[in-house]
């Protein structure tokens, strides 16, 4: 996934920094080298332009969703293959499947409002007065269309694999939702190589390969998830973001000497060299808070 590692911050909106990564250019510029409808390049570059709008409001959906439930929103990072947005919504599946489903439905309202763009322009008659213009609005609105419906496809991670997961989750759980989510993926993974087989398409190979890593890292995560689960749990304690209470065990690792122990049972000592943690991490959702935030009923001074 791309980070702020060879990235350009853009600007920042309602708290949001927007970064774009360098291999963005890049694909910017071959795109619009390639042959188009219109008669100069400009137009193409402003097509691709208004690709990445559409994009980077989609994942402005996707960010207040996040906020409107109580989640931790970051960044977002455009680049070749669309737009990344780092959010931390509560591990709970109507949380986590308002926070995906916001950005398809940013899709959804541009939908009549695209229409409404070709309708004008078609009234005013700038097909033949106007080509460039007509054509612009037109490969929008399909580029849009296309979006929703390729994002809406039941393959993890895209949105329409994480809203499968998260319905999944209300009946399965946490962690066999995300393992029935991520093997669904693979098997789009292999319907999209086919596709891009059959089409001679490098772009859609470069996708299929994206998201076949996240679906073996999805794999991966739901089977610690799975493990987690079963791990007895600790009394007296709970995550405040989660309210799960943490598994026992020597879990936590130290950041000092490397050596793994429990923090509940030490208080956030490390055993082996003494170092004090005042925050521990959850294993469950991944928020990080205070040790005495975590008590239950009682008080604990560290």
């Amino acid at each position: 996934m791309p980070t702020h590692r060879g990235s350009i911050r853009l600007f920042r909106l309602a708290g949001i920094d927007v970064y774009v990564h360098w291999s963005w250019f890049l694909a910017f510029l071959y795109f619009t080298s390639r042959p188009h409808a219109y008669s100069n390049y400009g137009w193409n570059a402003v097509e691709i332009l208004a690709l990445f709008a559409i994009v980077l409001t989609h994942e402005f959906g996707h960010q207040l969703a996040c906020r409107s439930v109580g989640g931790k929103t970051h960044d977002i990072v455009l680049w070749p293959l669309g737009g990344v947005a780092y959010v931390n919504p509560p591990q709970r599946p109507g949380a986590q499947l308002w926070s995906i489903a916001a950005g398809p439905l940013v899709n959804v309202v541009l939908i009549p409002l695209l229409s409404g763009l070709v309708s004008a322009s078609s009234h005013l008659d700038w097909y033949d007065s106007n080509p460039n213009a007509y054509q612009l609005f037109h490969n929008i609105w399909v580029i849009n269309l296309v979006l929703l419906i390729f994002n809406m496809m039941p393959v993890y991670p895209l949105d329409g694999g994480q809203i499968l997961r998260s319905l999944l989750w209300f009946v399965f759980g946490r962690a066999n939702s995300l393992m029935a989510a991520s093997v669904i993926g693979f098997i789009g993974v292999a319907a999209l190589i086919g596709l891009a087989i059959y089409l001679q398409s490098l772009w859609l190979g470069i996708m299929a390969v994206f998201i076949l890593m996240n679906c073996w890292g999805g794999l991966k995560q739901a089977r610690a998830l799975a493990k987690i689960a079963k791990i007895p749990r600790r009394e007296g304690f709970a995550c405040p973001s989660c309210k799960t209470a943490p598994p026992l065990g020597a879990l936590w690792r130290c950041g000092k000497c490397g050596q793994a122990f429990d923090t509940f049972l030490t208080l956030g000592t490390c055993p082996h060299c003494g170092a004090q943690f005042n925050v521990t991490q959850c294993l469950d959702c991944g928020a990080s808070n205070s040790l005495s935030a975590w008590s239950v009923g009682t008080t604990i001074d560290i």
